[in-house]
């Protein structure tokens, strides 16, 4: 299982901006999978907790739903505005947390009303998309395979 901290440890200033990115905005953009295999967007809020990439959802919510059946999702950042360089997205495999106490660990102190799921991304991909000058470039990042970087004019 590939961790935000494995990330930090293979790319740590990609890691810095992609969690800067994210932690700018309050919610995000999760895509989950239906179960006829067509996308879902809902939104979400992400938190950084220890080694993982956290996140959770409303008890039966269709997100949660989704993930049980089929953990693959991708997290897209909200463009919180310009002062915020880059447009930041990871994907990967969402694991649930059941045990209840380390459950009740990701919530720091902001445990939700009544019960709720909680998950961890099994990071598979995390990708910075920005322009510099007159070109696009995309850096991404891959478990053992360091950091590749497209530039497209």
């Amino acid at each position: 299982m590939a961790t935000w901290k494995r990330f930090e440890e293979e790319a740590a200033d990609l890691a810095a901006t992609v969690r800067e990115r994210f932690e700018a905005a309050k919610t995000h953009v999760i895509a989950t999978l239906r179960k006829d295999g067509s996308p879902r967007v809902s939104g979400s809020e992400v938190d950084f907790q220890g080694a993982d990439l956290a996140f959770g959802s409303m008890l039966n919510a269709v997100k949660a739903r989704d993930l049980q059946r089929d953990g693959r999702c991708a997290i897209h950042a909200h463009p919180a505005g310009p002062e915020h360089d880059g447009d930041a997205k990871v994907a990967g495999i969402a694991i649930e947390i059941t045990d209840p106490h380390e459950k009740k660990g990701y919530t720091t102190g902001k445990e939700p009303p009544g019960d709720f799921h909680a998950f961890r991304l099994d990071l598979h991909e995390a990708v910075l998309t920005s322009v510099e000058g007159d070109e696009l470039v995309i850096r991404t990042w891959r478990p053992g395979k360091g950091v590749r970087t497209v530039r497209r004019k």
